[in-house]
């Protein structure tokens, strides 16, 4: 088996939703792949690659380490854990523990380890029943009497307990190196017509291209997409997210009491717009403790004086929020203009805002 360095970083092991966890394991990736070009993603947090050519580059194992660490600190601030042995199942180990495990020593260092390693807790529990509580107890078991009683995925098991396999079977993440390419903007672009029931086209690939190396030239934040969140208002809801981040885990289920329900507006502001809603005689609307407005609504007055006639509204909706810690209380108001704007109002801090435009 070949002697591998693997790197464990346990902060790139959990996926945030932002996208930055791709993003610094890319840039980790890069840099390491500079120190060796046959460097290796197995999943979120793990890369591996061997000893001996990058070592005889730099001058010896210490050197190599000491490249990667400080790669590693310069790019993402974090400490990664290394560790060296031969074949993949024992290098991930190593790393963890954080051991170097010497030329000739892996055989020992796997058959110490304990049988849960493997990654099987019903085999774990057998065996343990047995009396067999390491990977090298588990090994000294005869194939056939393996086969007596486990199924199959537990003699491949045994396989990388005994040494003949260098890795677990789900030791790596299928799915990462496409994600990766994803996130690098390198998938192939189909040259293609747009399809009549809304499948993607060429159109739609080579915008996401372009996003991709808009985001890589400028930064993270140079493409910003429309993101819906959990929230009661839509003023909430609504939020920027760098382009290229992953999909929420979950849809939103929460029950939020006291959401405004639809019409949402067709665009919130990310900075809202303070305005005057006055009535008939020009004296100020406001909202009451019993959530009731003072008077009819009969012009919206913005910031540069306009005056704009209000034929419709719809509303006050109160809403009181976190009162044991900031007590919130706002009111919103949908409103129609005579030009035909529909805007959403918000009424806070005894003054009205501009927070949502109505199509």
């Amino acid at each position: 088996m070949e002697r591998l360095l693997a790197l464990w970083i346990e902060t790139l092991s959990e996926e945030k939703p932002d996208g930055s966890t791709l993003r610094d394991y890319l840039a980790v990736l890069d840099a390491l792949t500079v120190l060796c070009p046959f460097t290796e993603t197995v999943r979120l947090g793990l890369f591996v690659l061997p000893v001996r050519a990058p070592s005889r580059f730099f001058g010896g194992e210490a050197a190599v380490f000491g490249a990667a660490r400080q790669s590693v600190r310069d790019l993402i601030g974090r400490e990664p854990s290394l560790g060296v042995a031969d074949g993949l199942f024992c290098a991930e180990l190593a790393a963890r523990e954080g051991v170097v495990v010497p030329e000739g020593g892996t055989e020992s260092f796997r058959r110490s380890q304990p049988i849960s390693v493997l990654g099987r807790k019903d085999l774990a529990t057998t065996c343990r029943r047995l009396g067999l509580h390491t990977v090298g107890s588990f090994a000294d078991l005869a194939p056939a009497r393996v086969a007596e009683r486990f199924s199959a995925p537990v003699l491949q098991l045994h396989r990388v307990a005994r040494g003949e396999l260098s890795e677990l079977k789900t030791q790596r993440d299928a799915t990462l190196a496409r994600r990766l390419r994803t996130a690098r903007g390198e998938d192939e672009v189909a040259h293609e017509q747009m399809g009549f029931f809304g499948q993607r086209g060429a159109g739609d690939d080579r915008a996401q291209a372009a996003a991709y190396r808009v985001r890589q030239r400028l930064g993270v934040d140079a493409v910003m997409v429309a993101s819906v969140r959990g929230g009661r208002a839509p003023e909430d809801r609504a939020s920027l997210v760098p382009f290229g981040s992953p999909a929420p885990a979950a849809v939103e289920t929460a029950p939020w009491p006291g959401q405004l329900r639809a019409p949402a507006p067709a665009m919130t502001l990310r900075h809202r717009v303070a305005v005057r809603l006055d009535d008939q005689r020009g004296e100020p609307v406001r909202v009451g403790s019993r959530g009731l407005l003072s008077a009819e609504p009969s012009s919206l007055v913005l910031s540069n004086q306009a005056r704009r006639e209000v034929v419709w509204h719809a509303g006050p909706w109160p809403l009181v929020e976190r009162w044991w810690v900031i007590d919130r209380r706002r009111a919103h108001l949908q409103v129609v203009l005579a030009a035909g704007e529909a805007v959403l109002l918000v009424a806070e801090l005894d003054r009205w805002w501009i927070v949502g435009i109505y199509d």
